[in-house]
């Protein structure tokens, strides 16, 4: 099946009202996301030798930015720029002297959220935006729900093997990215010695999806210790190779307190249907949260609810600490879940839903839970 891909990112109006109002734009997110691609069409077109795009890695530009020279031209896209270190210092000169004239778009595959965290030389100064990978929502014009939502699970969301749509090339593509942000990545900004046994810890993950993360179990696989797993977890993290998500403490619900899930942003590589399925549904709430927050200024944060009794609800989204919304994820159609109605009986929860991938719709009216097909989850909260 071959995807035609949004003319439009989600994210795109929300960047060009905040360049618009003279702020500098930082874009960060996954490698092979789309930034690049995405930043060039603001410059009008997606050739990389455009005079006002620089990209750090290119030897020739990297020497020109380190000396101050840029193009007067009223809009500059640097790339990368946060590989060199005092790159705080040179964006915040670049600003002030040309904030009048000149709006700046900053991209990075690593996590610039963090390293601009660093100082505050920037403070006050941007925006911060996350790109997230396709979503149903976003391919959704022109293709069928149900052979999109199949396609989506079994590519991913990463424009080049999700527009293509062949299941050779996908495999081949996920090797290699994933070796690039070992090798490349890892290597210009983290001090990591082992990268051999960050890969072996790369591919135990997978089979971690869904489930209470045991870093002390991964430690006895690995035969490091604990603090080295959750340092190397961070560091995934910070690449976007995966993400974990907290317990909600609700009241009246004796929840964990310190177990965390984790997820993939690149949920295809979930080899079980179920976790995968999970997974799609963590990234497509987590894209949700995170362009609430960067766009709208709320604390909105993904989280799941879960007892000391194993009771759990898959997710619950909070916007400045009060949950909006739960979802429990079943790849089949079921009835209610016991958790679900066990958590809605004792706590205020919000909407509460239970999708699958089949077609049955309805409310349970005993506990107000919506079980509903997850294209129209999609749809009825217009999730991004």
């Amino acid at each position: 099946m071959k995807i035609v891909g949004p003319k439009l990112r989600y994210s795109v109006p929300g960047i060009e009202a905040d360049l618009a109002s003279r702020k500098l734009v930082f874009l960060g997110g996954p490698r092979q996301v789309g930034k690049t691609t995405l930043a060039l069409r603001l410059l009008g077109g997606e050739d990389e030798s455009h005079p006002a795009y620089f990209n750090y890695d290119d030897v020739r530009q990297r020497a020109a930015l380190v000396r101050g020279e840029l193009p007067k031209a009223p809009f500059v896209v640097l790339d990368e720029i946060h590989k060199y270190p005092r790159w705080r210092n040179l964006l915040k000169g670049f600003y002030d002297t040309r904030r009048s004239s000149t709006r700046f778009l900053v991209t990075g595959s690593a996590r610039l959220d963090l390293y601009r965290r660093g100082g505050d030389s920037l403070q006050g100064r941007y925006h911060y935006h996350r790109l997230h990978p396709f979503s149903f929502n976003e391919l959704g014009a022109g293709h069928s729900d149900r052979t999109l939502v199949s396609h989506l699970l079994e590519h991913g969301g990463f424009p080049e093997p999700c527009l293509r749509g062949d299941a050779r090339f996908t495999r081949r593509w996920r090797k290699e990215r994933m070796e690039r942000v070992l090798r490349d990545d890892v290597r210009d900004l983290e001090s990591v010695r082992d990268i051999g046994m960050l890969e072996l810890l790369v591919e135990a993950l997978p089979a971690r999806v869904g489930s209470p993360l045991s870093v002390k179990a991964l430690s006895e696989d690995l035969q490091v210790s604990f603090a080295t797993v959750e340092r190397w977890i961070q560091i995934l993290e910070r690449m976007y190779v995966c993400f974990r998500l907290a317990p909600f403490g609700a009241p009246r619900i004796r929840a964990v307190k310190k177990e965390r899930k984790l997820y993939l942003w690149d949920w295809a590589a979930v080899p079980d249907p179920g976790p995968r399925f999970e997974n799609f549904v963590a990234c497509q709430l987590l894209k949700h949260c995170h362009l609430d927050e960067d766009t709208e200024g709320y604390r909105t944060e993904l989280r799941f609810l879960r007892d000391v009794d194993r009771r759990e609800l898959d997710f619950v989204v909070l916007r400045d600490g009060k949950p909006r919304l739960c979802v429990e994820c079943k790849t089949g159609e079921r009835a209610v879940s016991a958790a679900a109605l066990y958590f809605s009986a004792r706590a205020k929860l919000g909407d509460l839903y239970q999708v699958h991938r089949g077609t049955r719709d309805y409310l349970d009216r005993t506990a107000q839970v919506r079980v509903l097909p997850f294209e129209r989850l999609c749809e009825e909260l217009a999730l991004p």
